[in-house]
């Protein structure tokens, strides 16, 4: 059995490897010297936000863009309260979301399309904000590429808390995944907080038909469609200048249902190297929790144990360390802790997304 680990553990760390080495194939490009020619369609679904959404538009209004090539759709999915926006000097609407699908953010962005009138659309999320040259670089990215869609980096805001730094080790190291898997031409991976693609092509790839009954993936989807028709026309715009922090969640009941909903995603993958890999990282996280299980009950030997984690952690903090680096200049805290935890948390996600039901903004799915 102990054998079994090993090779398990084996093609884990090889498929993280490469996936480091994908890494430092992507350039950092944070070029800004052009003049401003593209418009931007910022949407931002939102419910029963009225606590973050000034805090969004206030960063929006610090943007180093003019303000008349911008504007922002904010789509409200039947929040509790209405949201009133004060004055902006840019060009702020709110619509009601139109629900035709199980999938309350896809229908938020079809709703908003039917009134984007600029070429190019970046979606981002409620709770986040945004860096003074996020469209600028954008801008000067898609003047100087052949491109038609463009996945960025999220970060989080964190406190001291262990449960705030646990996600963010998390994020980093999904943040890093896809930014690998991009330097191998294996992307499959993106976040809806950070998105920007052409309306043309939007349609030209029939949105989100196909997966509408999934409720979430209004980003996974999209790009892998994209990958899947027009490979050449999907970059990753790795820039420190476009990084969109968000707020990480305050309890480990929503953290739990939030990895849910991320993870009952990957069983619907297009990508064949998504769903493998997705495999691969649940055998590799599996591992620890078996080879626990099994030292126990006496069949591992705990020499053997402390050599499985001491691979996987040394594997794993060389992709943290480098995504560490280009998301963040904070330090990794509680990273032992976090290593030793995260192998059963993950492990515990992936199963239950495979039967269990989640919540999400106050609904059950």
């Amino acid at each position: 059995m102990t054998v079994v680990l090993f090779m398990i553990l084996a093609i884990y760390s090889i498929s993280i490897g490469i996936l480091i080495y994908g890494f430092t194939k992507v350039n950092t490009i944070n070029y800004t010297g052009l003049k401003p020619k593209t418009k931007f369609s910022i949407i931002v679904p939102f419910r029963n936000e009225a606590e973050n959404l000034p805090i969004l538009l206030n960063s929006i209004s610090q943007l180093d863009y003019p303000t008349e090539m911008f504007k922002v759709i904010l789509v409200d999915d039947e929040s509790e309260e209405e949201y009133q926006v004060q004055d902006t000097k840019y060009e702020v609407c709110i619509v009601k979301n139109i629900r035709i699908s199980n999938s309350p953010k896809k229908d938020a962005i079809v709703t908003a399309m039917q009134i984007v009138n600029t070429p190019w659309i970046v979606t981002t999320d409620a709770d986040c904000t945004v860096t003074k040259n996020w469209l600028l670089t954008l801008d000067n990215y898609i003047q100087l590429h052949d491109t038609s869609m463009i996945a960025g980096a999220v970060t989080y805001n964190c406190t001291n808390s262990f449960l705030h730094h646990f996600q963010q080790l998390d994020l980093t190291s999904l943040q890093g995944a896809t930014i690998g898997s991009f330097g191998i031409k294996k992307g499959f991976m993106c976040n809806g907080a950070n998105f920007a693609y052409t309306k043309s092509f939007f349609q030209k790839l029939n949105g989100f038909q196909g997966n509408d009954s999934i409720a979430s993936g209004d980003d996974v989807f999209l790009l892998q469609k994209a990958i899947a028709q027009f490979p050449e026309k999907v970059h990753y715009l790795k820039s420190e200048n476009t990084i969109v922090h968000t707020k990480p969640l305050d309890n480990w009941d929503s953290l739990f249902d939030q990895r849910v909903r991320w993870a009952s995603k990957t069983s619907s993958y297009q990508s064949s190297f998504g769903k493998a890999l997705g495999l691969i990282v649940f055998g590799g996280n599996s591992v620890i929790v078996v080879g626990c299980g099994l030292w126990v009950v006496g069949c591992v030997p705990y020499k053997n144990l402390l050599f499985l984690f001491l691979v996987k952690f040394s594997i794993d903090t060389i992709l943290l360390y480098k995504s560490n680096q280009f998301l963040t200049t904070n330090k990794m805290r509680f990273l032992v802790l976090s290593s030793l935890l995260y192998p059963f948390f993950s492990t515990a996600v992936a199963l239950y997304s495979l039967f269990g039901k989640y919540e999400w903004k106050g609904r059950k799915f």
